[in-house]
C-alpha cells in the first residue's frame, strides 16, 4: 500500500501535460475532533491517490485543512468520497476562481499540531463558539456602516496585492501575531463595534471569531468561505465587488485575479505589479514581488548575490547549500534588506 508520494513535481507535470485533462483546484476545511490522525491522514492518501487528487492537507486533532488538485473527470467521485465521512458530509468545497492544471504537483497529506497554527491554548476557549457568519450581499451592507470595524486577517504579502476597501491590515508574518494586536487596537470597541473578519477561505477567521468572543467582543462576525466565496457570490448575484486586487492564493498560481486594480508595486524598482515568485536561487526562495523587467534582469533573482549564486553550476549550487538551514525564520516573506520598495507598516485605508 503506498502511503507517500513516489514522483518528483517534474514528473507529475509531464503526465499532466501528457493528459491533456483539465483539472480543479479545490479548498475546504473542518474543525472537528479526529482522535486517530495518523490513520486518518493514511486513510485519505490512499483514497486520493487512487483519484489521482494532489495537494496539501493538513490533519489535526482540531481538525482539517485541505487545498487541492483534482481531475475535472473525477470530480462527483471525489465529492461523494468527502460526503462518505460523516463530519465532512455536505462540506462547501471552494472552487478556485482561476484554474492551473498544475496547481499542485504532488499529494501531500500532513499530520500536525493544528490546521492553523495560533500560538493559543485552545483550552482556554471553545473553539466552535465561533462568530456569525455572512453572506456576501450581508458582509457588503454590514461594512458599509459606521459601527462595523473590518480586519484582514491574512499576512502582510496577501494584503500587498488585494484586499477589501477600507480594511484593516495588519502588518505581521503569521495569524498568530496578529490575534494580540488587532485585540489591543480594538479594546475600548469590545461593545459598541461590529468586528467583522475576512481571510482567504474562512478558516483563519473561524478560529478567531471564537478567540474574540471569548475575549469579550460582543459583535463578531466572520466572511463565509472568505474571499474565494465571496467572489463567487458576487459574480453569480452580480453585487457590488469591494474586493481590489488579488486574492493571494497558497499553491503555484500564488493570486487569482480579482479586480483589475494593481494596489502593490514591483519590490526592486517600484513599478506597479502585484505578481509574487520565489527568488530562484534555491538557498534563498525568498517570496517577493518582481516585474517582467527585473526578472529578466535579475535571472528571476531578489538580489546580486542571489544571481551570482544561480548562475553558478548546479553542483556548486548543493555544494554551497549542504548543511545549511532555510526557513521563513532566516528568509522572510517580502521583508528582505535586500528589496527597495517593500511594503512597510499598514496599507493604506482607501
Amino acid at each position: 500500500m503506498q502511503l507517500y508520494n513516489k514522483l518528483s513535481a517534474e514528473e507529475r507535470a509531464k503526465l499532466i501535460d501528457e493528459s491533456g485533462e483539465d483539472r480543479l483546484t479545490i479548498s475546504f476545511y473542518q474543525y472537528h475532533q479526529i482522535k486517530n490522525t495518523e490513520i486518518f491522514r493514511n486513510y485519505l492518501f490512499v483514497n486520493w491517490d487512487n483519484q489521482e487528487v494532489l495537494g496539501r492537507i493538513y490533519i489535526a486533532q482540531e481538525g482539517i485543512n485541505a487545498q487541492l488538485s483534482v481531475p475535472s473527470r473525477r470530480f462527483y467521485e471525489f465529492k461523494d468520497f468527502v460526503d462518505s465521512i460523516p463530519f465532512l458530509n455536505g462540506i462547501r468545497l471552494n472552487i478556485a476562481i482561476e484554474q492551473d492544471n498544475k496547481s499542485f504537483l504532488k499529494l501531500k497529506v500532513k499530520v500536525r499540531d493544528k490546521i492553523v497554527a495560533d500560538g493559543l491554548d485552545d483550552d482556554t476557549f471553545d473553539a466552535s463558539n465561533k462568530g456569525i457568519h455572512l453572506k456576501a450581499d450581508e458582509f457588503n451592507e454590514i461594512i458599509s456602516r459606521e459601527d462595523t470595524v473590518l480586519v484582514d486577517m491574512r499576512n502582510h504579502y496577501e494584503t500587498e496585492i488585494g484586499h477589501f476597501i477600507g480594511a484593516i491590515t495588519p502588518d505581521v508574518d503569521t495569524f498568530r501575531e496578529s490575534l494580540p494586536i488587532i485585540e489591543e487596537d480594538l479594546k475600548e470597541n469590545k461593545e459598541d463595534k461590529n468586528l467583522v473578519m475576512y481571510c482567504t477561505g474562512g478558516i483563519r477567521c473561524e478560529k478567531a471569531s471564537a478567540y474574540y468572543k471569548h475575549k469579550g467582543f460582543k459583535n463578531v462576525y466572520q466572511l463565509e468561505g472568505g474571499i474565494i466565496e465571496y467572489v463567487r457570490q458576487v459574480k453569480d448575484q452580480g453585487l457590488e465587488n469591494k474586493f481590489i486586487g488579488k486574492n493571494f492564493v497558497f499553491d503555484h498560481r500564488r493570486g487569482e485575479r480579482v479586480s483589475e486594480d494593481i494596489i502593490a508595486q514591483c519590490h526592486q524598482c517600484g513599478e506597479p505589479c502585484d505578481d509574487h515568485v520565489n527568488c530562484a536561487n534555491e538557498a534563498c526562495h525568498l517570496l517577493f514581488i518582481q516585474c517582467e523587467s527585473c526578472r529578466t534582469k535579475m535571472n528571476d533573482c531578489c538580489s546580486s548575490e542571489c544571481k551570482e549564486i544561480h548562475e553558478l553550476p548546479v553542483d556548486v549550487q548543493k555544494e554551497m547549500r549542504r548543511g545549511k538551514s532555510v526557513s521563513n525564520k532566516i528568509f522572510k516573506k517580502g521583508k528582505s534588506d535586500v528589496l527597495k520598495y517593500k511594503k512597510v507598516g499598514n496599507a493604506e485605508t482607501l
